[in-house]
């Protein structure tokens, strides 16, 4: 099994709805987002999945978050945008360009500063 992974940021401001603290209200991160991939086999160049395309999916769908208010965003007009959310969300628009049988997206981490983050495993 191989695994590669990259690193992307953004920066957005989300709240938490119903939280009881400072959270509640509109704030900001520089946020971090790594993509862990898995394939059983390395295709005939012996690449796992080119870095290219999954930096470029990525970055498509962080540019949907990115100078946004987040928790206005559609995808979370039900849900918090906490980081365990959000790394829920970019697992599943990330597994779904990408994942084609032999390359799977693992695991998506979202980090809202340098010594914070969520980490989400597909199921």
């Amino acid at each position: 099994m191989f695994e590669v992974d990259i690193r992307r940021e953004f920066s957005a401001a989300h709240c938490l709805r119903g939280y009881q603290g400072n959270c509640s209200n509109l704030h900001g991160h520089n946020w971090e987002v790594q993509a862990f991939v898995r394939a059983e086999k390395l295709d005939a160049v012996g690449i796992a999945v080119d870095f290219r395309r999954l930096k470029k999916d990525l970055e498509d769908i962080l540019a949907e978050f990115d100078h946004t208010n987040i928790s206005e965003l559609e995808c979370f007009a039900s849900v918090n945008p906490t980081s365990e959310l959000i790394a829920k969300v970019i697992f599943e628009k990330l597994s779904a360009s990408l994942n084609d049988g032999r390359v799977t997206v693992h695991r998506v981490r979202v980090c809202e500063s340098p010594s914070s983050g969520a980490t989400y495993f597909g199921e």
